[in-house]
């Protein structure tokens, strides 16, 4: 699969999940400033992963928020096992340590086969977090903040996106032509 056509799907759950459902309230607005970097790693093994990750993080230390506010750091095939790519993000969070960029950028994890802690794979829940690829989402905490301030009880987000795949059921994520896991 081509970097396009990979950054197409990438763009496609966007559009219907992360922005159609509204499960993050602040993507919108970045999508459609086109302030979303997309990045597809080629990398063969977890250090190019790596490599590509300190890139980013100096790329977007040295780029103003108003050119590109977010990256979308993808690798389509390094990282079947959602357990193993958990790991990946607590190294991830390690190195935004490193490069003195705790407080200034954060990570946040997506992934085929997302699971959160004391939930069956097949829960909905889970797809608030699954995308069609590993994907560590690099995020300024300074929009995070803007974003938060703007939005009344931002605690409720989570609790609500809950609610939303609740109604719509696995069929209804189907239906916004998502794959579901294992798929």
């Amino acid at each position: 699969m081509s970097h396009a056509e990979i950054i197409q799907t990438t763009q496609h759950w966007l559009e219907q999940a992360v922005i159609g459902l509204n499960l993050c309230p602040f993507a919108k607005s970045v999508y459609v400033k086109n302030q979303i970097r997309y990045v597809v790693s080629d990398a063969k093994h977890l250090d190019g992963f790596l490599d590509d990750l300190d890139r980013e993080l100096d790329f977007l230390q040295q780029t103003p928020a108003d050119e590109v506010d977010t990256t979308l750091l993808i690798h389509p095939s390094l990282f079947p096992d959602f357990a193993i790519f958990n790991d990946v993000q607590a190294l991830a969070e390690d190195i935004v340590v490193e490069h003195e960029l705790d407080g200034i950028l954060q990570v946040a994890s997506f992934h085929p086969d997302f699971q959160f802690a004391d939930t069956e794979p097949s829960d909905i829940s889970n797809y608030t977090n699954r995308a069609p690829y590993p994907i560590l989402h690099l995020i300024r905490e300074d929009s995070i903040a803007k974003a938060v301030a703007a939005f009344p009880n931002p605690d409720v987000i989570f609790e609500r996106n809950i609610a939303t795949l609740e109604k719509i059921g696995l069929a209804g994520w189907l239906t916004l032509g998502l794959k579901a896991s294992g798929q």
